[in-house]
């Protein structure tokens, strides 16, 4: 009887969205309904509640993708019902990961991955974030086997790193390691090489530098960094391996920076992980972990599943997981090439740039990163937050109502001090966009230092 009905709504002509029982009531919150529901009805309402989501195009807060091609959307489409773990029933989806693995080596200049040599070690993630932790446990599986092999106690590991996403503080909590945060020096954006050695001994794993810091945007100097780690070497024996968070930076540097020596050019670099979904492009829900060659990845982080209906490898914190976002990668690489990639993030980075611009023309700021040598993004803090009269949090609130995400927030605990606002440009962030954003900004700024209430902000806090 209730499909019964479901049918004889959808075809009575006299039937609106809106009057079918479904849509008379709110919908369920805690238990499933006893009945099914015409599936258009459903979605529309669906599609009502997600309105109230933020406009992702105004959102400067995330580096997430927010702006992808129609023939992605088709090709995410086609793969709804790929296991990209099962490569024995998706061989062709397992080749485009490899074919993927194979392009970053090259880009990232790993010694093996061309045409005409073994295939790259890498692998496909649901992020970065997997990605980080998969590299960090080859750190500590190959330092554990170190130790060992020398009969020298393997239970205290530590990682040395500057002001990391928290990917890493989970990672170094899920898997007992002792994480040590390098203080942010005064004028400083992130971890400085002549900083290691008050921090890195017998016990460290590995050494963490960031392509891109999350708080700031511009990069950690890794070539400097490298080159501490083998001068320790020379002088103590230490063999600390490096490696690159490159997060962001990845998919940016090598169009953008090309002589800008960080990746495995450096002999230092064991791994790298980036995002896919971020300057990468791709949809949500992508990553990229590669390491240097096989000896930097431990056979016994690699499992090998045979209830799928063959002998496959696998490496990942969990399993099953759609091939869409792989497949939409190689598209993006395919489509765009190096040439197009550059041009993409040239005109985020000179859109930056015109942001950055902007915001020091405005009387009361200080900008930190202005979107130049590194992610295009700029920063900022107040240059006088004891006289201005405002904080950055309520120009946050203000820039909020016009739908504006611009977030707000401490340096790391060494310098929480201070509190500096960024915005990050990605592709579909164009230059009119950014020109709304600086006149909101300066229509905030008034706003706030002629004190007239704005009672909107009750309720939203940073």
């Amino acid at each position: 009887m209730a499909l019964h009905n479901a049918r004889e709504t959808t075809a009575d002509p006299a039937a609106d969205v809106f009057t079918s029982p479904i849509s008379e009531k709110p919908l369920p919150k805690r238990a499933m309904p006893e009945f099914p529901a015409p599936p258009h009805v459903v979605h529309q309402l669906l599609r009502n509640e997600l309105l109230l989501d933020g406009n992702a195009a105004q959102n400067l807060a995330t580096f997430c993708t927010t702006w992808t091609d129609d023939q992605v959307r088709d090709l995410m489409d086609l793969c709804l019902d790929k296991n990209i773990v099962d490569k024995d029933e998706y061989p062709q989806t397992a080749e485009i990961e490899a074919r993927c693995v194979n392009i970053l080596a090259s880009l990232w200049h790993a010694p093996v991955g061309s045409d005409d040599a073994e295939p790259a070690v890498g692998c496909s993630t649901t992020g970065s974030s997997e990605a980080a932790m998969l590299c960090g446990l080859a750190l500590k599986w190959r330092w554990r086997d170190r130790r060992r092999a020398a009969s020298r106690p393997a239970d205290r590991p530590n990682l040395v790193c500057g002001p990391v996403q928290v990917c890493w503080e989970k990672f170094a909590r899920y898997f007992d390691v002792e994480l040590r945060q390098v203080p942010v020096e005064p004028g400083a954006t992130g971890l400085q090489a002549h900083q290691l050695r008050q921090y890195v001994d017998e016990n460290t794993i590995g050494v963490v530098a960031i392509l891109g810091v999350t708080y700031t945007c511009t990069y950690e100097p890794v070539a400097e960094i490298a080159a501490e780690l083998d001068r320790l070497q020379a002088e103590t024996g230490l063999d600390v391996p490096l490696h690159i968070d490159a997060a962001s930076g990845g998919f940016i540097a090598p169009f953008l920076h090309p002589d800008l020596v960080w990746d495995f050019r450096l002999p230092r670099v064991a791994s790298i992980n980036a995002s896919g979904h971020k300057y990468g492009m791709a949809p949500l829900g992508v990553g990229w972990a590669l390491w240097r060659d096989k000896a930097a990845l431990p056979d016994d982080l690699v499992f090998h599943v045979d209830y799928l209906g063959g002998d496959m490898p696998t490496l990942a914190l969990n399993f099953s997981r759609p091939g869409g976002q792989v497949v939409a990668q190689y598209f993006m690489f395919l489509r765009l090439g190096r040439e197009g990639y550059r041009r993409v993030h040239q005109a985020c980075a000179d859109t930056a740039q015109h942001l950055g611009r902007q915001v020091a023309g405005m009387g009361p700021f200080t900008l930190l990163y202005d979107g130049t040598g590194a992610l295009p993004a700029a920063s900022w803090t107040l240059t006088d937050p004891a006289s201005t009269g405002w904080s950055l949090y309520d120009l946050s609130d203000q820039l909020r109502m016009r739908g504006w995400q611009v977030p707000s927030y401490p340096l790391p605990p060494d310098r929480q001090e201070t509190v500096i606002q960024r915005a990050l440009v990605r592709h579909g962030v164009d230059r009119d966009e950014i020109e709304l954003l600086a006149q909101d900004m300066r229509r905030a700024i008034k706003h706030l230092t002629e004190g007239r209430p704005h009672s909107a902000r009750v309720g939203f806090h940073h």
